[in-house]
């Protein structure tokens, strides 16, 4: 069953559980656990016998069996009530709150974001913001006049420049470097509001809008450069920097990231957030961790910790001394969420739930025209009787390097356990390492672990099973900041834009392999 919850106007989450619950209350306990809410509310569903209006769930069986809408109704005492009340009248909200040191603990991270972006996806139509009240006046009397004689109006220096600068607050919002083609939907949205600033003589009838909203994103960028915003900052050229004549990479999402580089929640700095950091460290040396004081620290952290990760590019085994939470399971997930604003584990195992019979018969059907490695895939496949679901996702993974021509050995490795680690380890630089047992008297030699591998470093061991390693391996990807190995681009890729659905820029060979997927 697929939820998309509802928690507050500003966000939502999509929670797939296996089956539809017995009672209301056990859906609540399902969504206090999935994601980590506290405090009472009442459960309303939308209604499609009455054009989706709002109902109060109070029979499990009202609800709809595959796919609902859950709105989430906050009694006064809980949490996020209390918080949204304490921020009225003043510029915080709910995703810019931050933590101060009396906080509880017992809030759960939903309600403490200190990053201020929650759409994961770019908006398709782009959502134009509106202008001041004369702009709009005149936009609509113009686009009434518009419609009878297909003349636009002419625009005064005021008013364009009140368009640009909302249009380029509004796109900041969601993303700070827009690509070309999604300048190019902002442009053509605006002119499907307003008719009457479509361009005569221009084939589009936005040709100049594109051009002057990019540049105004520029100009933008700048101001927020100047105002200290980290997240254009980072790309800031030092003065008396070398000029090789080569324009540096900028520092900015390119796989789908929504919270990149945030800047530092309200009252804290870069010494003050050291300062965290350090309590952070010395909580997870203990034997009996404080675990819900780690996940508050971890969050309140999370925009010193990117800088660092994107601007200095630190080594991982240096992330791992300062930052040795951001290693855990439960962080790796959390970290994802704060960047993508998605569920790592529910979307992965959705998607690969979704695929993994399109993948595998896609193998089968030219399993000729590949390497003996895909030969072996399969044939292993067939030779299991148990726990076939989880056979057929490992070799579903197993086989997609192998389908996109990439290097198969170079993400997946078998050794023994009685290899030395660093023999078990060496060269891999993003991988899954697979421990057999050493024993020649059993075949097939049984599991001993599953492990991630990063810059041939063992950072996560003892996983369940190959899938789980490898959306933890790509959840790690994210929160490292780590690039795709050349050797496995499409193969990651792959992961990102199909499975996990971060982008829809695709390159042909992943595009090919989406179409046959959906066939």
């Amino acid at each position: 069953m697929l939820l998309l919850v509802k928690i507050s106007p500003r966000m939502s989450r999509k929670v797939a559980i296996p089956e539809v619950p017995e009672s209301v209350e056990e859906l609540q306990n399902i969504l206090k656990e999935k994601l980590e809410l506290q405090g009472s509310f009442t459960l309303q569903y939308e209604d499609s016998d009455f054009n989706n209006a709002l109902c109060n769930l109070i029979d499990i069986h009202d609800l709809p069996p595959e796919r609902a809408i859950l709105h989430i109704l906050w009694d006064e005492t809980s949490p996020l009530v209390q918080q949204e009340s304490a921020s009225v009248g003043s510029e915080s909200s709910l995703d810019t709150a931050s933590l101060s040191s009396g906080e509880s603990l017992q809030s759960p991270s939903a309600f403490i974001r200190n990053h201020p972006r929650s759409v994961s996806e770019w908006p398709s139509p782009f959502s134009i913001p509106s202008f001041s009240y004369d702009v709009e006046l005149k936009l609509r009397k113009g686009s009434e006049a518009y419609e009878q004689t297909k003349k636009g109006i002419t625009l005064t220096r005021d008013m364009k420049m009140d368009i640009l600068d909302k249009i380029a607050h509004a796109v900041f919002e969601v993303k700070a470097y827009p690509d070309q083609d999604q300048i190019e939907s902002v442009a053509s949205a605006l002119i499907s509001r307003h008719p009457c600033l479509r361009e005569p003589g221009s084939e589009t009838g936005y040709d100049g809008w594109k051009t002057s909203i990019k540049y105004k994103l520029g100009n933008y960028r700048s101001k927020l450069r100047q105002a200290g915003c980290t997240e254009v900052s980072i790309n800031q050229k030092k003065r008396g920097s070398e000029d090789d004549g080569t324009s540096p990479s900028l520092k900015r999402a390119k796989r789908g990231e929504i919270n990149h580089v945030p800047d530092h929640p309200e009252n804290y700095n870069d010494d003050s957030l050291e300062d965290e950091r350090l309590v952070l460290v010395e909580e997870f040396k203990k034997k009996n961790k404080n675990v819900a004081l780690i996940k508050q620290k971890m969050e309140l952290t999370f925009s010193l910790r990117r800088r660092e990760i994107v601007e200095l590019q630190p080594m991982v085994s240096e992330v791992l001394e300062r930052w040795p939470a951001l290693f855990c399971e439960a962080e790796i997930r959390e970290e994802f969420y704060r960047i993508t604003n998605k569920n790592l584990m529910d979307n992965f195992k959705e998607a690969l739930d979704q695929h993994t019979w399109r993948l595998l018969r896609l193998y089968r059907a030219r399993r000729t025209a590949f390497s003996s490695e895909m030969e072996q895939v399969l044939n292993s496949l067939d030779q299991e009787t148990s726990d076939i679901t989880a056979h057929r996702q490992t070799a579903a993974l197993k086989g997609l390097p192998l389908y996109l021509r990439d290097s198969h050995q170079k993400l997946f490795r078998n050794c023994l356990d009685t290899d030395p680690e660093v023999e078990q380890t060496k060269g891999l630089t993003v991988g899954i390492l697979t421990v057999l047992e050493d024993d020649d008297s059993r075949a097939p030699q049984s599991v001993v672990s599953v492990a991630v591998v990063v810059e041939e470093e063992i950072v996560l061991q003892d996983l369940p099973d190959l899938p789980t390693a490898f959306a933890y391996l790509f959840g790690l990807i994210y929160a490292l900041n780590l690039k795709y190995p050349k050797d496995l681009r499409y193969t990651f890729e792959t992961v990102q834009k199909v499975f996990m659905e971060l982008g829809t820029d695709l390159s042909a060979r992943v595009r090919s392999l989406k179409n046959k997927l959906l066939q």
